[in-house]
């Protein structure tokens, strides 16, 4: 039981970072800014939604590693340890911070637990409000910007986009958490929805 559970939390990891990898290979630049719209930054937050905040965090992990040793896996289909230093290198880092967030929030999916549309929102909303912190910190202090510079380059072009993609994140999480749970954490049943 023990050896099969295991086994498909490897499985689901591992298929969520591939997940998240494909999600980047589409990326739409935006004129004046270094950073494209792509669609990762909404993977990694439903990660963290339908994975919980062990599984949703190492699976965005892993996809960082992946794109940090080289695989084209980051936006754009590119990756290397120096994308980490470029100017969109913090939002790399608050990949890992907003899978975490939005999964403690949500918690952990379990078989016969339904999650309320409030906190599916507030898991949504934190996952990328997390994101922007070290991207912003990382962007001001790589191009000597300053904040207003920074809300105007890497922020603000982005959040009817990003709002949308928090809508779809509820929709997708309420729709597929209770597969996730009885499929991924069947064998837990009897355990309260509320992470590991």
């Amino acid at each position: 039981m023990e050896k099969r559970r295991l086994s498909k939390n490897l499985v689901f990891t591992a298929l969520f970072a591939a997940i998240s990898a494909v999600s980047g290979f589409i990326a739409v630049p935006i004129p004046g800014t270094p950073i494209p719209i792509v669609l990762q930054n909404m993977m990694v937050v439903l990660s963290g939604m339908l994975l919980g905040p062990l599984l949703g965090t190492a699976s965005t992990v892993l996809f960082i590693v992946s794109g940090l040793l080289g695989l084209p896996v980051l936006s754009g289909g590119t990756g290397g340890f120096a994308k980490l230093m470029g100017p969109t290198g913090g939002f790399i880092i608050g990949y890992a911070f907003s899978s975490l967030a939005s999964g403690l929030v949500a918690g952990r999916p379990a078989v016969g637990k339904r999650i309320s549309v409030t906190r599916t929102v507030i898991a949504a909303v934190l996952g990328f409000f997390v994101m922007y912190v070290p991207g912003v910190l990382h962007f001001m202090r790589s191009l000597d910007k300053t904040f207003s510079e920074t809300l105007a380059l890497c922020v603000l072009p982005y959040l009817p986009g990003d709002a949308v993609k928090t809508v779809l994140c509820v929709i997708l999480a309420k729709a597929l958490r209770p597969s996730v749970a009885s499929f991924v954490f069947g064998d837990d049943i009897g355990e309260k929805d509320g992470g590991r």
